[in-house]
């Protein structure tokens, strides 16, 4: 009788293989997305070449269709609810890149509503950090043509919650900053797709009580290049100084740039505002809704840090839900304001009357 070796990995677990079929899209490779009996041959039009786009097109004969989201439907002039399917028989690679992303796309005369499988091939899109613009086939009589692809599961998306929870603690070291002194900088590795976040303990928070803190996600040309587009790099530095006045507290730096869409998403976005479209209708343009974030990685930190209740520093009302229903105790919440600038002020208004953000705008713009 053969014994199993004590290490023995197993490696077809719910994450390990979405991890892969996200590699092979970004890689611009197709992948079998499969549910039940049928089977679905899916390309991120994001990822892909034309060249691999004309002989995807041929291998499947011109059965392949375009899944555009509900919000790039709305914003072509298509009244839905769900996501929809165009033909892409005949159309070429830049017609169908037009149709997915361009503001001056006209409405197509040919759709249907996606079905379940084709709708969710945009799931596996935006974890890729992808546009969710797929071309999709159904190959469920000829896998034999797609034998060397990789193949996932529908079910596996939604089996990953574990995976999106689990983080251990990497390091924790001194950094001295300026203005706020010792910090320390706590790094956490873990998630889907195995990222390093990382949190700031600013001074020496008891966690014995409740404990401040702010989540904050990334924000590339705010945080690091003083955007005027935006008010995130004075968000991160105005928070840091609250928690430094509140005696100590931790800032949570989540690694989830562009709402959670990218950073090449949100570049695309914002030339779309260029031209005068809100931060919200510029996603939708991308097929992308108001918000992609995700807490699991800041309820683990906070888990891991001994931290159960906390105050909140923050002016978003999804992120004291996420905390809330992760369990932790919500005290109170205290806004983070920054500078209101020409650049901006849409946006911060943008956020406040189509986010649902607790921000008193008029009276911060006064107050300039």
């Amino acid at each position: 009788m053969t014994s199993k070796s004590p290490f023995a990995i197993d490696f077809a677990n719910p994450a390990a293989e979405v991890e892969r079929a996200v590699s092979e899209l970004r890689f611009g490779r197709p992948v079998i997305f499969e549910e039940d009996h049928q089977s679905l041959a899916v390309l991120a039009l994001d990822a892909v070449t034309p060249a691999l786009y004309d002989q995807f097109s041929g291998v499947v004969e011109g059965s392949h269709r375009l899944l555009l989201t509900r919000q790039r439907a709305n914003r072509l002039g298509i009244k839905t609810m769900t996501d929809v399917t165009v033909p892409l028989a005949g159309m070429s690679f830049d017609e169908a890149s037009r149709l997915s992303y361009a503001l001056d796309a006209k409405r197509p005369g040919n759709y249907a509503p996606a079905e379940s499988l084709a709708s969710r091939s945009a799931e596996l899109a935006r974890t890729a950090l992808l546009l969710p613009a797929m071309i999709i086939a159904d190959i469920s009589q000829k896998k034999s043509l797609f034998s060397a692809c990789c193949s996932l599961h529908a079910s596996r998306l939604t089996q990953t919650g574990i995976a999106r929870q689990e983080f251990q603690q990497v390091v924790r070291t001194r950094v001295p900053l300026k203005d706020h002194g010792d910090c320390d900088f706590v790094v956490f590795r873990g998630g889907l797709a195995q990222k390093d976040q990382v949190a700031i303990v600013v001074g020496k928070p008891d966690v014995t009580k409740p404990v401040p803190i702010r989540v904050h996600s990334s924000c590339i040309t705010g945080d690091l290049c003083g955007s005027l587009k935006c008010d995130c790099g004075d968000q991160l530095r105005n928070g840091l100084d609250l928690l430094k006045q509140a005696g100590g507290g931790v800032l949570i730096y989540l690694d989830q740039e562009g709402r959670g869409t990218g950073i090449g998403a949100k570049m695309r976005a914002y030339g779309y505002q260029h031209l005068g479209l809100d931060t919200i209708d510029a996603d939708a343009e991308l097929g992308l809704a108001e918000d992609h974030r995700r807490y699991e990685a800041a309820l683990a930190m906070l888990r891991l840090l001994s931290i159960s209740e906390v105050v909140v520093y923050t002016n978003n009302p999804t992120k004291i839900a996420a905390l809330r229903d992760g369990g932790i105790i919500v005290h109170s919440r205290t806004a983070v304001t920054g500078r209101v600038t020409n650049e901006n002020e849409n946006y911060l208004r943008t956020k406040t009357l189509r986010a649902g953000h607790m921000l008193e705008l008029d009276t911060l713009i006064a107050a300039e």
